[in-house]
């Protein structure tokens, strides 16, 4: 994936097989391999391909942020409290994180960025609506804030 996602630009048509194998020269991988993981890859929609004469050309079905946003969200459902794990994390990430994640709430609520609000625990305060219960919904919110 990350050979996709690292050298085939959102508006191309993809990479063939031989050219994922050459950009991980180094690893020795046979082409069989290659392809047996690119076709697997494509059966779980993770990425996209095209025939082109006997060869098929691979591109990503969505950017490495979208799939890391729909990592986040899958392990929010391994279960327990979504809260308490949403606050945790909120507590971990860094000042410059917390900085990046308060603009995205604010726009994704319509508001302008304001500044960190902090209650007496030191946490952060302001009300973040649930997300959407279902994969599909939330797979498409991760995307729209990617794109932002």
């Amino acid at each position: 994936m990350d050979v996709l996602w690292d050298s085939v630009p959102a508006t191309s048509d993809g990479i063939t097989v031989r050219e994922v194998a050459d950009a991980l020269d180094g690893r020795e991988l046979a082409y069989t391999t290659v392809m047996t993981v690119l076709d697997r890859l494509a059966g779980k929609d993770m990425v996209q391909r095209r025939r082109e004469g006997r060869a098929w050309r691979y591109r990503a079905s969505a950017s490495r942020e979208a799939y890391i946003a729909q990592l986040m969200l899958d392990a929010l459902d391994l279960g327990g409290s979504r809260d308490a794990a949403l606050v945790r994390f909120a507590r971990s990430v860094t000042g410059t994180e917390a900085d990046v994640l308060r603009a995205a709430l604010s726009a994704e609520a319509g508001m302008a960025p304001s500044g960190p609000t902090e209650g007496p625990g030191g946490g952060l305060t302001d009300r973040v609506e649930s997300p959407p219960t279902d994969r599909a919904s939330r797979a498409g919110r991760a995307d729209e804030a990617v794109e932002r």
